[in-house]
C-alpha cells in the first residue's frame, strides 16, 4: 500500500512539473481531456458500468454489493435516469452533481462544463460497504432503444460517458440475452469507448433465461452486432453469466456461468492493486500524443493578417497530410496521434491562435518519458509483494487464494467473521419448520448426526440459486465451522434458503434470534471469555 501511495505521489508530481505545463501551453483541454487535478491521482480504482435499458446494471451492481443503494430502482423500463457514483462513507447519503463539481476531494471537478442538465442528473451515493473501501461505482442511464432514440437527454451522453471511460479503471458493457439490436446511441456510445479498449469488458447478461442452443444463437448474433461497431479485427472476449442472486431460471449452463462470473470478477479483485500502472498507463498515452507538434505545425503554416480565414479552412482540410509530415519529420508514431476527423470538427470552431515549439517543454516531456517513468517500474514491481493488501475484500470477492466458486466447503473457503456478541434466550425462529428439514437431513444419511459439505451440496444446488449466494448460506449455517452441518445447522440452512427464495435479503451475520439452540451456550461463553480478557 504504501508503495502505491509513492507511486501516486510520485506521478501527481511529474505531471505537475513537466506535463501541466505543456499541456496548458498548447491548450491540450480544449481538444482532449481537462487537466488532471491531485484527486485523479488518489482516488480509488472506479468502475463504469454500461449498459442498453433493462440489461441489468444497477442489479448487476447490486450483487456486488450485496445491498440497496440509495436511490436504486430497477424495472424492466428505463428506470436509472442519472449517473450515480456509489463510494464508500462511513455514514449513508447523497450528494448532488452541482456540489459534487465543488468538491476538491472527488475527482469530478472537471464534469462542470457539461452544464446544469447534467449536473441534475449526477449524484453521489455514499454507502458503508467493505467493497467499496477498495473501488467505486458509476451506474449510468440505460442507453435508448432505437424506438426512443429521437429523445433528447439535454446533455451530451456521448461526451459524457468519454470522460467517465477515459478516468476509471474497468467499464463493464452489458448486454441482454433477449435485447441485441444495436440503437444509434449505443452505437455512439460505443465509438465514444474508443481508445480505452483495454479497459472494456463485455457482459452478456441474463443468459440464464434461454438454453443451451438459444444461448449459442444469442452469443454469435452479440458478436456479428459488436464486431460491426468496433470496426476491430480482433475478437471481443464476451463474458456470459447471469448477475443477481435470485434463481436460475435454466440451469444447463450454470458451470459454464460460475467459471466466466470467476474471471470476470478475478480482474476486478485485481484492480487496486493495479491501480497505480493504470494511472501511469494514463499518464504517458496523455504524454505520448503528438498534440505539440500538431499546433506548432499548425502555427508555422497560418499567416500573420491576410487571408487566415481561407487558409484555416485548407489546413483543416489538409489536416492528414499534415500529420503525416509531422511523423516523418519528428520521427513520431501514427498511433500516437489524436484522431484526425475529430481533430477537424474541433478546429472549425477554433480561433488558431496556436504557440510555436518550445524546445524546453518538449526536452522536459521526453525526460519524462525516457528517463523518470523508468525511475518508478522498480516500485511498481514491489507492489506484488503487497498484492494480498490491495485485493478487493467484501460482497463476492473472497480474497487472494479464494475464489467465488472454489470447492471446498462447499461452495467456498470463507474464513470466519465477526460473530453477535450478545446471543438472547428467546425462542429459536426456525423450530416451527424444523420437524419438515429433519426428514430432508436424516433421508441425505448423515454420519455421526452431522452431514458432510460434499451431501448437502446437491440438495442446496437444487434450488437453483447462484453459487455465490448457496456459499453465504454455508457460511451463516456452519455456525461451529466444522465443515459440515448437525440437524439444526441444516435447519438453519433451510431457513435462510427460504428467506431468499421469498425476495429478502441475507444478514451480513447471523441474528441472535437464528443461532441454534445448542450454540448458543458456546457463543455466550465465547463471548464472556472475550470480556474477561
Amino acid at each position: 500500500i504504501i508503495e502505491v501511495h509513492i507511486v501516486s505521489e510520485a506521478l501527481k508530481t511529474l505531471y505537475r512539473q513537466k506535463l501541466l505545463p505543456l499541456e496548458k501551453y498548447y491548450g491540450f483541454s480544449d481538444f482532449h481531456s481537462s487537466s488532471l487535478e491531485d484527486a485523479d491521482f488518489d482516488n480509488k480504482p472506479m468502475i463504469l458500468v454500461v449498459g442498453q435499458c433493462s440489461t441489468g446494471k444497477t442489479t448487476f451492481i447490486r450483487y456486488l454489493l450485496e445491498q440497496e443503494y440509495p436511490g436504486s430502482r430497477i424495472g424492466p423500463e428505463p428506470t436509472t435516469d442519472s449517473f450515480t457514483a456509489i463510494m464508500h462513507g462511513e455514514i449513508e447519503g447523497i450528494i448532488h452533481g452541482n456540489a459534487l463539481t465543488v468538491d476538491p476531494n472527488k475527482p469530478f471537478r472537471k464534469l462542470s462544463p457539461f452544464g446544469t442538465t447534467f449536473l441534475n442528473r449526477f449524484q453521489c451515493v455514499h454507502l458503508p460497504n467493505r467493497v467499496l473501501e477498495s473501488i467505486s461505482i458509476i451506474d449510468t442511464p440505460g442507453i435508448l432503444s432505437v424506438a426512443k432514440r429521437k429523445i433528447s437527454r439535454g446533455y451530451d451522453f456521448p461526451a459524457v460517458i468519454r470522460w467517465f471511460a477515459e478516468h476509471v479503471d474497468r467499464i463493464i458493457l452489458l448486454c441482454d440475452a433477449h435485447k441485441l439490436e444495436i440503437s444509434d446511441e449505443f452505437s455512439h456510445t460505443i465509438m465514444a469507448l474508443r481508445g480505452n479498449e483495454d479497459k472494456l469488458r463485455v457482459v452478456l447478461n441474463k443468459a440464464d433465461m434461454v438454453d443451451s442452443q438459444e444461448l449459442m444463437r444469442v452469443y454469435g448474433a452479440l458478436m456479428w452486432s459488436l464486431g460491426k461497431v468496433f470496426c476491430t479485427p480482433e475478437v471481443l472476449r464476451v463474458y456470459i453469466g447471469s448477475f443477481w442472486s435470485s434463481p436460475m431460471r435454466m440451469t444447463d449452463n450454470r458451470k459454464l456461468f460460475e467459471q466466466e462470473e470467476e474471471d470476470l470478477f478475478a480482474g476486478i479483485q485485481n484492480l487496486p492493486r493495479n491501480s497505480a500502472l493504470r494511472k501511469l498507463n494514463d499518464l504517458v498515452k496523455r504524454a505520448r500524443l503528438a498534440h505539440a507538434y500538431i499546433i506548432s505545425s499548425l502555427k508555422e503554416e497560418m499567416p500573420l493578417v491576410f487571408c487566415r480565414e481561407k487558409k484555416k479552412r485548407d489546413l483543416i482540410y489538409d489536416l492528414p497530410i499534415i500529420y503525416s509530415r509531422i511523423q516523418q519529420r519528428y520521427q513520431i508514431s501514427p498511433g500516437d496521434f489524436p484522431d484526425c476527423a475529430k481533430m477537424q470538427e474541433q478546429l472549425i470552431s477554433h480561433d488558431f491562435k496556436f504557440k510555436g515549439l518550445k524546445p524546453k517543454l518538449l526536452a522536459g516531456l521526453d525526460e519524462l518519458l525516457n528517463t523518470d517513468i523508468a525511475k518508478l517500474m522498480p516500485l511498481l514491481r514491489q507492489e506484488e509483494d503487497q498484492a494480498d493488501k490491495l485485493l478487493v475484500q467484501g460482497g463476492p470477492f473472497l480474497g487472494s487464494h479464494s475464489r467465488p466458486f472454489t470447492e471446498g466447503n462447499p461452495f467456498n473457503h470463507y474464513g470466519s467473521n465477526g460473530e453477535s456478541d450478545h446471543v438472547s434466550d428467546e425462542e429459536w425462529v426456525v423450530s416451527k419448520d424444523k420437524p419438515k428439514y429433519d426428514e430432508i437431513f436424516y433421508n441425505l444419511s448423515p454420519h455421526e448426526g452431522k452431514l458432510s459439505g460434499t451431501k448437502v451440496k446437491g440438495w442446496m444446488m437444487s434450488t437453483r440459486l447462484p453459487s455465490s449466494v448457496l456459499g453465504r448460506i454455508w457460511k451463516l449455517a456452519d455456525v461451529d465451522r466444522d465443515g459440515m452441518l448437525d440437524d439444526e445447522e441444516f435447519a438453519l440452512a433451510g431457513h435462510l434458503i427460504e428467506v431468499k427464495l421469498e425476495g429478502f435479503g441475507l444478514p451480513h451475520e447471523l441474528p441472535a434470534q437464528l443461532v441454534p439452540p445448542s450454540k448458543r451456550q458456546r457463543k455466550n461463553s465465547g463471548t464472556e471469555k472475550r470480556d474477561n480478557d
